[in-house]
């Protein structure tokens, strides 16, 4: 079955950069790290023509992203980075009404509410 829509040839060119896109949307992560006390990671994220340093706690990574309690740094960052996607956007969400920063993200924020 062909079909009619036409796909300029650079979008057939190569595979999606995930983090490509993410910086393409007007969301970007600079490369983020843990912090000196080992509580949260730590990130930038833009939107909106606004960049906010957040930050997610350890406990949340635990809690919705699958990192072991006592994860290291590098299993904190896999976490993170496995998780990013739902990071970024409810960062987004959170930063439009934050009133300080940094955007601190903690486990409630990612707490199912009841909505489908």
């Amino acid at each position: 079955m062909e079909s009619d829509t036409y796909y300029p040839s650079h979008y057939l060119a190569a595979p999606i950069n995930p983090q490509r896109a993410l910086r393409n949307m007007d969301t970007a992560h600079d490369e983020p790290s843990v912090s000196a006390n080992k509580a949260t990671v730590v990130f930038r994220i833009s939107s909106h023509r606004r960049t906010v340093e957040c930050a997610i706690t350890r406990q949340a990574l635990v809690q919705y992203f699958w990192a072991p309690a006592d994860a290291d740094d590098a299993r904190l960052l896999k976490a993170f980075a496995d998780g990013s996607k739902r990071i970024a956007a409810v960062a987004e969400r959170k930063m439009l009404t934050a009133q300080h920063e940094p955007v601190v993200l903690n486990a409630a924020d990612f707490a199912d509410r009841g909505f489908a």
